[in-house]
């Protein structure tokens, strides 16, 4: 029995754009994700400058593998439900210029799990998203049919049958019977303390 799991290979466009508004006072331009793209042989394996000039920069960054995993099926779920499934994409800015004059973003990791984009803005990570093709988001939910088990949801308890406290927190029960001379309530129906149950006590 095969244990390969489902994969397809990408390559992740980032670009250097013009800032605009207020925070081009302090930055002129930004790095944002610019596309997910099927790997191409002509790709290669390495990152790839595709266009530059005084105000934009493209880069390719290619062979990046976007792997399904059975327990993670929820989390593609999530995604696919959407009106527009996506690709995540983690990158981080280079901590010294590596590929260029000056440091460039370069992806880590690309996914199309919910719960995995979740967890990288829970690390403080940079995540970015673009919408996915058709024939990617169609593979997805493929894999979703055969794997993602939709839990039943709890049958809510009616309100009806939710026990009552009193102002003590203890148990009570509702009585019908009439009371008998000046108590409190006389002549209608009113709550009762279980047996034996003292203020502040607790259920059995």
């Amino acid at each position: 029995m095969s244990n390969t799991r489902p994969s397809i290979e990408v390559a992740v466009v980032m670009q250097r754009v013009p800032n605009t508004g207020t925070a081009s006072r302090w930055q002129p331009w930004r790095w944002e994700l610019a596309d997910v793209v099927n790997q191409e042989p002509g790709f290669g394996t390495g990152p790839k400058l595709l266009y530059k000039s005084d105000s934009e920069e493209r880069w390719l960054h290619a062979d990046l593998k976007v792997e399904l995993f059975k327990d993670d099926a929820e989390g593609y779920y999530l995604n696919a439900s959407t009106d527009v499934p996506c690709w995540f994409v983690l990158w981080r800015m280079e901590d010294e210029p590596g590929l260029a004059a000056e440091p460039v973003p370069v992806p880590v990791a690309v996914s199309l799990s919910y719960y995995d984009a979740g967890r990288w803005l829970d690390a403080q990570e940079t995540v970015e998203q673009v919408p996915a093709p058709a024939p990617v988001v169609q593979w997805l939910n493929a894999f979703i049919d055969t794997h993602y088990v939709v839990e039943p949801k709890r049958r809510k308890r009616p309100e009806s049958f939710r026990s009552l406290s009193d102002r003590f927190g203890n148990p009570v029960s509702i009585s019908t019977d009439k009371q008998l001379g000046g108590g409190a309530g006389g002549g209608q129906a009113g709550a009762r303390r279980d047996e034996g149950a003292a203020p502040g006590g607790t259920h059995g």
